[in-house]
């Protein structure tokens, strides 16, 4: 399992949502950034407090959230 020590969560915060490094910036907005196409050059360019690290994090934290979850469609 890889570190996930960017991502905060605070009840105090973005109502208790998973935020990147204490910031007002869910991880879940940047998941939907990546997934309508954006790259992460143009995800920092967006939000140029964000860094490479920040984007993957979001990614293996969603990625250890799906891991152990069973769903049907």
């Amino acid at each position: 399992m890889l570190a996930i020590d960017r991502i905060t969560s605070d009840p105090n915060m973005m109502n208790g949502k998973a935020c990147i490094r204490g910031m007002r910036i869910t991880v879940s907005i940047v998941l939907n950034l990546l997934a309508s196409g954006l790259s992460k050059r143009e995800i920092i360019d967006l939000y140029p407090y964000l860094e490479g690290e920040d984007i993957d994090q979001c990614l293996n934290y969603a990625a250890y959230l799906a891991e152990d979850q069973l769903f049907t469609i």
